[in-house]
């Protein structure tokens, strides 16, 4: 019964991950959820043993990742919708991010995402099923001042979602890759907002992130609404590859396009002109 798939949620403890883990309890389905903080995730989610698994997880540790979905097989008989929602959040300009900050942002919000997605399936492929769905952001598609690491992250788990819905295909494996835009969740208060240490003025770094705490408690979008229609798009047959969501993320990115598509018109004749006579 699709009431009863189990889902393998990272970043289950807040936020979208814990509305998404909350949503599909209630329908009946089963979720291991992973978190850095296994207390704070046994605190918000409240379930029978049998329908959900709280794990201890490092997605950037390929070994741990590896344990947990061998937990939720072990546990539950198999997988059937991979949720990479773990992120993180670096604010700070290119010159001005450290080695060490740029690689831990490419570690949790691309590797981790890797990571869990190389480990389940196996699983999926031997079932000859399942649906991953990898969340992305408005900013996978376009670029801001100061949030450089992140771009290149977001950017590459969409770059990532395309290649392995092509590859996954033939197995009957889904894929979609979920962008969302501004959502009312802690975001951008938590350990999940970073700043780099180094601050060159200029930049307006402080600025950027003064901004992006105005923005908590007024977001538009509706955590619980997104985790409805994750639960939705599991059910269906062929659910969308791409998936903006929230009315900021869908403008942004269909105005983006649109100048983009203008900005390839204007050079169209020099970006021709580069072939053999």
């Amino acid at each position: 019964m699709n009431e009863q798939k189990v889902w393998f949620i990272t970043g289950a403890s807040r936020g979208m991950g814990l509305e998404v883990a909350r949503a599909v309890l209630a329908k009946g389905g089963k979720v291991a959820g992973t978190s850095r903080h296994i207390e704070e995730l046994k605190k918000n989610i409240s379930a029978a043993a049998d329908c959900f698994l709280p794990l201890q997880l490092d997605i950037t540790s390929d070994e741990a990742v590896k344990a947990g979905i061998a937990r939720c097989v072990e546990t539950f008989g198999r997988i059937d919708v991979v949720l990479n929602n773990a992120g993180y959040y670096l604010a700070g300009s290119i010159e001005a991010i450290s080695d060490e900050e740029f690689r831990k942002t490419i570690e949790v919000n691309l590797f981790g995402t890797v990571n869990v997605t190389r480990h389940a399936l196996p699983h999926l492929r031997a079932q000859q099923s399942g649906h991953i769905i990898n969340i992305s952001s408005n900013m996978g598609y376009i670029g801001y001042a100061n949030t450089g690491s992140y771009n290149a992250a977001k950017f590459a788990v969409i770059g990532l979602s395309e290649a392995l819905a092509q590859e996954v295909q033939p197995f009957g494996i889904k894929v979609t890759v979920v962008a969302p835009g501004m959502f009312r969740t802690g975001f951008m208060t938590s350990d999940t907002l970073a700043v780099a240490q180094n601050d060159i003025k200029p930049y307006g770094l402080q600025q950027h992130v003064a901004m992006l705490q105005s923005f908590s408690g007024h977001q538009p979008g509706d955590p619980r609404k997104l985790a409805e229609v994750l639960y939705h798009i599991s059910q269906m047959e062929q659910p969308p590859l791409h998936l903006p969501l929230g009315t900021d993320s869908y403008a942004s990115i269909l105005a983006h396009r649109q100048a983009e598509a203008a900005e390839l018109a204007q050079w169209e004749n020099l970006s021709r002109s580069t072939d053999f006579a």
